[in-house]
């Protein structure tokens, strides 16, 4: 199994609340730096995103890639990657935790596999910087009120 980075933060607000900022796929470009475009391209019958076409931007790498979302209960999502121009395989989650004071533990794992040549400790250092990105930018928008 491929190695893969995980890191968690505080938000201070209910797992319900982080939780429906990560499913409004379509705000995306609004928070994260590096998805300019986000395309719902199929849901569940809960209307839920399955499927989500992603034009990410991130300097040097460029990417339209296709994301295929799995739905565990309310404080569990993961993803894996359908197509993609510069990577080989793209798996993710978020898991989020009520710490009992309000607050929401929200740890995030990734695994990236690129299709040019990379060193693991390159590999591992981005996907740690793609993390802590994604992490502090949910908290600020969580914590903002502008979900």
């Amino acid at each position: 199994m491929a190695e893969h980075t995980s890191s968690s933060i505080t938000i201070e607000a209910a797992p319900a609340d982080v939780m429906a900022v990560i499913a409004d796929f379509a705000r995306y470009p609004d928070w994260t730096g590096e998805v300019k475009e986000a395309e719902i391209l199929k849901t569940d019958e809960q209307g839920r995103a399955e499927q989500v076409r992603l034009v990410m931007d991130a300097g040097a790498i460029k990417d339209d890639q296709t994301l295929a979302y799995t739905w565990n209960g309310p404080d569990e999502v993961s993803w894996t990657l359908v197509k993609s121009q510069m990577l080989r395989s793209l798996d993710g989650s978020y898991l989020l935790k009520p710490t009992g004071d309000g607050a929401t533990e929200v740890t995030y794992q990734l695994t990236v596999d690129v299709k040019i040549p990379m060193l693991g400790m390159i590999k591992r250092k981005a996907e740690k910087v793609i993390i802590d990105r994604a992490l502090a930018g949910l908290k600020k928008r969580v914590e903002s009120g502008e979900a």
